[in-house]
């Protein structure tokens, strides 16, 4: 599975942004999918995540409310959108696919495709 992500830009604090991952190669609809982000100087980190085991959703606790991930199986896509941006939103973020364990959703160690990443950057 090749995963490409897009969207991602710079923006003021308060603002929105769409980010999206195209996947083709594998049946993507078979795999749990996950957005993760890396800032400067830290770990990469869970943002969001579809299940397809039980068709859940799941986030990280900093973005639940602002975030949204929602994935178009027909289009092979999946998205972020992104609300009520923070500066601290600022990072790298990565689309991922796989198939963890519910109870690793949100280890990026149960995944075993990822994208090249997009750059977020949330001005103050």
């Amino acid at each position: 599975v090749q995963l490409v992500e897009s969207g991602g830009g710079l923006v003021q604090a308060g603002g929105s942004l769409r980010l999206s991952c195209a996947a083709s190669g594998g049946t993507f609809s078979s795999y749990s999918v996950g957005w993760f982000r890396q800032a400067p100087g830290k770990e990469r980190e869970f943002v969001a995540a579809h299940a397809v085991q039980n068709n859940h959703l799941y986030y990280d606790d900093s973005v639940k409310g602002r975030f949204t991930i929602s994935r178009d199986k027909a289009k092979n896509t999946v998205n972020l959108q992104m609300n009520s941006l923070k500066p601290e939103d600022t990072a790298v973020y990565y689309c991922s696919a796989g198939r963890p364990i519910i109870s690793m959703i949100s280890r990026a160690t149960g995944y075993g495709y990822w994208g090249q990443g997009t750059l977020v950057t949330v001005s103050s």
